[in-house]
């Protein structure tokens, strides 16, 4: 029977059955996957609790009829990122981010640099090398370059006047239009979100940093919360949706 091996984090886990759990996967090479592991629930030996959402595994699937799905043989543990299921904050924002990825890729659909992403995030998180908050706003906006959203975070959509040209502090962001509003075209602005220039700037520098070098920026509280603010809000309206996880990592803030 033909398979195939490959790295993959596990972005959400639903019972099927007495038994069963169905997997969705994002894979190393293969993009989403959704695969079956038979009696995962049952046997204590097969996969002995490594199937906890976000662990990075090295999975053996078989495959068989066109229409059904791979059967899960192997995994193997490589990354259990036991500090984020330990946290609930940080398990909200990680099922933010899967739930993110899962409702966005299509199954099959190579997606290399998001599988990179998505782990380099999980790894900040649960080393705590960055606060949660600035690391997804790094998720978010990556996110948002991979699926081909990105905002115009550089000048204003409508005249076209670059950031530094725009006199008020303060600046308005379109959601339809996807980018910014100066103030001498930002009529009927209310309701759109806010940024100040030093968050807008500081939001470029996170969007085009290498990785390796993202944990460097320092954001002030304000920027952090204008940040949260905008990715939370501008990513769910081009979905088309908003995510249950976002609901509930709010409420966690909150407290």
């Amino acid at each position: 029977m033909p398979g195939f091996s490959t790295s993959a984090i596990i972005l959400r886990r639903v019972d099927f059955g007495d038994y069963d759990l169905i997997l969705s996967l994002l894979t190393s090479n293969k993009g989403k996957i959704s695969a079956i592991a038979k009696s995962a629930k049952k046997s204590t030996k097969r996969f002995s609790g490594i199937l906890e959402l976000f662990s990075v595994l090295q999975v053996v699937c078989s495959t068989g009829r066109r229409n059904s799905l791979p059967v899960l043989q192997e995994a193997e543990l490589k990354t259990p990122f036991p500090a984020i299921r330990a946290d609930i904050e940080k398990t909200a924002y990680a099922s933010y981010w899967a739930e993110l990825i899962d409702t966005w890729s299509e199954e099959g659909q190579k997606q290399n640099d998001l599988y990179r992403l998505l782990r380099y995030v999980l790894m900040q998180l649960d080393q705590d090398r960055m606060p949660p908050a600035v690391i997804s706003s790094l998720f978010q906006l990556r996110f948002l370059l991979v699926s081909g959203y990105r905002p115009n975070l550089s000048h204003c959509s409508t005249c076209n006047r670059e950031l530094d040209q725009i006199k008020k502090k303060a600046v308005h962001f379109d959601l339809a239009r996807g980018g910014l509003i100066c103030d001498r075209c930002g009529t009927g602005a209310s309701g759109r979100p806010v940024l100040t220039k030093g968050t807008i700037k500081q939001l470029l520098w996170l969007e085009k940093v290498a990785l390796s070098k993202a944990g460097r920026i320092r954001f002030s509280s304000q920027a952090v919360d204008e940040s949260l603010v905008f990715l939370e809000t501008f990513v769910p309206y081009h979905l088309g949706r908003e995510p249950r996880s976002l609901k509930f990592l709010r409420q966690i803030r909150e407290k």
